[in-house]
C-alpha cells in the first residue's frame, strides 16, 4: 500500500489513516503540521479497491472499528479520533 509523507520533524514512526472528506482527519493533520510532525498517511477513500482492502486490512490490526483518523504511532499505540491532548503527549519529544 502506497502513503503520502508529510514532512517535519522526526517522532518515531507516525502512519495517519484518515478519509478524504472527514474534518476530524484534516483536523489531526494540521496539528501534526503545527507540531512539525514527520508522518505517512493514506486516504483510505482515494484509494482503489485493491489499496483500500489492504489499507483496511492493516487498519484493522491496530483499530478493529476502522474508524477514522486512526493514527499509529511505533505501530504501538493507536489514538482513534481527533484527541488533541492524547496526540501531543504521544508525540512530544
Amino acid at each position: 500500500m502506497e502513503t503520502d509523507r508529510s514532512e517535519g520533524n522526526s517522532s518515531g514512526r507516525i502512519k495517519l489513516f484518515t478519509l478524504s472528506t472527514c474534518i476530524w482527519c484534516k483536523k489531526t493533520k494540521a496539528l501534526l503540521k503545527e507540531m512539525d510532525i514527520a508522518y505517512d498517511y493514506v486516504d483510505v477513500d482515494m484509494l482503489d479497491s485493491t489499496e483500500k482492502e489492504k489499507a483496511l486490512e492493516e487498519l484493522k490490526r491496530f483499530n478493529p472499528q476502522c474508524s477514522f483518523p486512526s493514527l499509529v504511532v511505533d505501530s504501538a499505540v493507536c489514538i482513534v479520533g481527533f484527541k488533541e491532548t492524547e496526540i501531543r503527549e504521544a508525540l512530544k519529544s
